[in-house]
């Protein structure tokens, strides 16, 4: 079925005790985690809460949902990385690294979405048994998704495994656009959607991180897709440039989340670009950044489930 790449509905998860994970500090260089950050639950909290007024301001259905003291889950602030929901009422379950983020996923999230919030869930795609094999894909972390033309970018990496790939691909009906990608040290790139974000209209992408033999391949691809590329440099990605998701408000306004790190990287021309195609919506979230290596695409999961009649 056709599907937009767009949503006005998103879930997201309201932290008790965040903190750095030091189960995923290996594979994630954007984890800064020297140096004491005092009180990093609460500044998390309000940056979260920030984060959320904002969308809800600019008229995006949000909904959150509380995090739970026990287990701990140090990272239960991105959702995304656990769960993807789909216009034909699909839930898929991915396969995580990190022993302890594997507690985030909470079925009670995904019941309440379909049995109180109105939303239908038709099946369940779940790929968590790949864990037993030490193989992961972290929802769209991993994933990069062009809904409309059912393609997927992935970079792969310690988190990004082919074979899950290739299953998501095959029960979805998903064609992979898959290649690895590096930072300036040389370091493969933990997830994809540091790196690139795909919207309605455009791509913001660090072609500069993708392997030189696949580099030209991937950009053909996303040209193809008829979105105007905004090429973005090694360092606004360090600053979290591409960890933006394009959203819409419950009239159908384009609304583009960022973090305020990612929007004041960004140079005058690349911003003129993005707000010729949706509203950017920003607020600053330096210890979530941090500590947790990720930014606010990483705290939507975005709800494209069908509302039940």
């Amino acid at each position: 079925m056709t599907e937009s790449q767009t949503t006005s509905h998103v879930l997201m998860i309201r932290p008790v005790r965040f903190a750095g994970n030091v189960q995923t500090a290996a594979s994630n260089r954007f984890q800064q985690l020297d140096g004491a950050v005092a009180d990093a639950q609460a500044a998390a909290l309000n940056e979260f809460d920030a984060l959320a007024n904002a969308l809800r301001a600019n008229d995006v259905d949000v909904h959150i949902v509380d995090d739970t003291p026990e287990p701990h889950t140090p990272d239960s602030i991105f959702p995304n990385n656990w769960v993807s929901f789909h216009a034909d009422g699909t839930v898929v379950l991915y396969p995580m690294l990190a022993a302890n983020r594997r507690l985030e996923r909470r079925l009670d999230i995904v019941e309440a979405l379909d049995l109180h919030d109105g939303f239908h869930v038709s099946r369940t795609v779940d790929l968590t048994h790949r864990e037993a094999e030490g193989k992961f894909l972290e929802g769209t972390g991993s994933l990069v998704l062009d809904r409309i033309n059912r393609i997927a970018y992935a970079c792969l990496s310690p988190r990004t495994d082919m074979d899950v790939l290739g299953e998501f691909a095959q029960r979805l009906d998903y064609d992979i656009v898959a290649f690895e990608a590096f930072d300036a040290g040389g370091e493969p790139i933990y997830h994809t959607n540091v790196l690139m974000s795909v919207g309605a209209r455009c791509v913001a992408i660090c072609s500069a991180s993708i392997e030189p033999q696949r580099r030209a391949a991937v950009m053909e691809t996303l040209a193809k897709s008829g979105r105007e590329v905004i090429d973005l440099s090694m360092e606004q990605m360090n600053s979290f440039a591409g960890n933006m998701l394009e959203l819409q408000s419950r009239s159908g306004t384009p609304v583009l989340a960022m973090s305020e790190a990612a929007r004041t990287v960004l140079d005058s021309d690349q911003r003129a670009k993005l707000e010729a195609h949706a509203k950017i919506v920003s607020v600053p979230i330096p210890t979530i950044e941090r500590l947790g290596g990720g930014s606010v695409r990483c705290m939507i999961a975005e709800v494209h489930l069908p509302r039940r009649k």
